[in-house]
């Protein structure tokens, strides 16, 4: 085992070891070292999948097989959700940082432009008349803000996509066609990781980063919480302002109680 690293009289969880939260693997990684492991596999031709589960995924996890087997099969989990981080500590097995995809799809896409690698992005808001879809919106941004990213395509798909197989279809053959090194895939938690699950096959030896609202956040279509609420741990706050009808129920009868049954556990078994 590698010698731990000793921050503020904190010993770190030495890189590539994963942490245990509530019965979930959690990679003990930064950013920057996820999108280190991401060029490094792609340049060994290997692909793979991350998953960045918050509060909500982790307490589904226990009640859903099925979201459980998508964290057990990805090469990467990070913490996205600052109670993860605080729970890891409280454990005495502390996690490096927050690693969100709403920061991984700038990262990663500013370390792929720089070995020429490309990029696929489905998700974001369906095309209106007159109006450019979410995807090829955000898709423009990371182009001008990435040199070097090429955009092997994008789309956003109709909402309900997933229950017309002939749309389905059409979906999966427009990202298999394009043979990117690494798709984005932003249409929701759990529907993101079952779009993933039927694509990996398809693609072995590229990348899949189920990244939520982040196409979204990058489309300009949504506005992300200020950074003192990210660093606080408030971004919950924030989505749920402004979305209170979709989030308020899932936020305060599920997952708020969640949260504190897991610092309280963790602190416990500390």
């Amino acid at each position: 085992m590698s010698e731990r690293i000793v921050l503020d009289g904190v010993a770190l969880v030495a890189p590539g070891e994963r942490v245990m939260l509530d019965g979930i693997a959690v990679d003990a990684i930064t950013e920057s070292e996820v999108v280190a492991a991401v060029r490094a596999a792609l340049d060994r031709g290997e692909g793979g999948r991350i998953v960045t589960p918050n509060v909500d995924i982790l307490r589904r996890a226990r009640l859903d097989a099925q979201v459980r087997a998508f964290l057990e099969d990805a090469t990467l989990v990070v913490a996205d959700g600052t109670p993860l981080v605080w729970a890891s500590r409280l454990a005495g097995t502390p996690l490096p940082e927050r690693v969100t995809g709403s920061d991984l799809i700038w990262s990663l896409s500013k370390g792929l432009g720089e070995d020429g690698r490309s990029v696929y992005l489905l998700g974001g808001e369906p095309e209106d008349p007159g109006w450019v879809d979410g995807a090829g919106r955000a898709a423009a941004r990371l182009a001008a803000a990435c040199p070097g990213l090429h955009i092997a395509g994008w789309r956003s798909p109709e909402y309900g996509f997933e229950q017309d197989p002939h749309l389905l279809a059409s979906v999966c053959r427009d990202v298999v066609e394009a043979k990117p090194d690494l798709v984005y895939v932003g249409v929701g938690f759990p529907k993101q990781e079952w779009l993933v699950s039927l694509l990996r096959p398809e693609l072995p030896f590229t990348w899949f980063l189920g990244c939520g609202a982040a196409i979204n956040f990058v489309a300009g279509d949504r506005e992300r919480a200020p950074e003192w609420m990210q660093k606080s741990g408030l971004e919950w706050a924030h989505r749920l302002g402004n979305e209170p009808r979709r989030l308020a129920s899932r936020y305060l009868r599920h997952d708020a109680p969640y949260s504190l049954r897991l610092l309280a556990s963790n602190a416990v078994r500390r």
